[in-house]
């Protein structure tokens, strides 16, 4: 996957925790959530939400070193109920259902999940730079 940007909301979250003005309470658990089309940082991409088999899946991270983070376990989708189209972005979210699109990122290939299909991102797939 291609190195992704932070969500509009995460930069001001994370700019008012920097300087002072609003605490930044993070997630208990954060979400991949599959697109067909970019989130942008804005959030108004196009989520998979309503395709038959498609939840947005809990997401785990090793420590950050370097300026780096990766996942630290596979993420698997599905098998899908339904034809899914062609996967174009992820993005990592606040919550299992609606809330907050974090960070967001196009794959270096987009990937077709037919009917019956599975989407899969391997341990160490998902890189998180601040660089």
């Amino acid at each position: 996957m291609t190195v992704g940007a932070l969500s509009n909301y995460s930069e001001n979250k994370l700019l008012d925790h920097i300087v002072g003005t609003a605490p930044f309470a993070m997630p208990a658990t954060v979400y991949l959530a599959l697109y067909t089309s970019s989130p942008t940082d804005s959030d108004t991409g196009t989520e998979l939400t309503g395709k038959a088999g498609y939840l947005r899946q809990p997401l785990t991270f090793g420590a950050a070193a370097g300026g780096a983070v990766s996942n630290d376990v596979e993420v698997t989708f599905g098998p899908a109920a339904e034809d899914w189209g062609l996967i174009t972005h992820v993005g990592i979210r606040d919550a299992d259902v609606a809330g907050n699109l974090l960070w967001w990122m196009e794959l270096t290939a987009s990937k077709a999940v037919g009917d019956g299909d599975s989407f899969t991102v391997p341990i160490g797939d998902l890189d998180l730079s601040l660089d």
